[in-house]
């Protein structure tokens, strides 16, 4: 089961965030999926309803957005992985002008799977970084 989800990880990364495919969040991530960490502290968002959103937002603002998986570990219904970032701030989606900057941030996420799809994940990324390299004015907020 550890390599079927870790696989799952890998998918979600490449399919949602490098192709850009939201399509792709109604396969993998579970309707009443939970999502935390996206942005603003103790905001949680359910299912590709709720995701779909920040999605688009930020995949607005950084268009070119490119995730690396660095390294994974599995145990039972979780995996972990810690990756890299990288893009260019070519989109208004945080309020205010692009600044063609670009940007690469780290994070770390955990995901759990209940029968095939993520069904709960936890996100931990350099928000302030980010927000750092492309000199953002000091009340941008990345999720409402």
């Amino acid at each position: 089961m550890s390599r079927e989800n870790v696989a799952l990880l890998h998918r979600w990364f490449e399919e949602v965030w490098n192709k850009g495919r939201p399509e792709a969040i109604d396969e993998m991530l579970d309707p009443d999926g939970i999502v935390h960490g996206l942005g603003e502290a103790g905001v949680e968002v359910r299912g590709a309803v709720g995701f779909v959103p920040f999605f688009a937002r930020f995949r607005g603002t950084f268009p070119d957005i490119n995730i690396t998986i660095e390294d994974t570990i599995a145990e039972g219904d979780k995996v972990a992985a810690r990756w890299t970032a990288r893009m260019t701030h070519e989109g208004d989606g945080l309020d205010f002008a692009p600044t063609g900057r670009a940007v690469t941030i780290t994070g770390m996420s955990i995901i759990r799977v209940a029968d095939g799809r993520i069904a709960e994940a936890w996100n931990n990324w350099d928000i302030a970084s980010l927000l750092q390299q492309i000199n953002a004015p000091g009340d941008t907020r990345l999720l409402d």
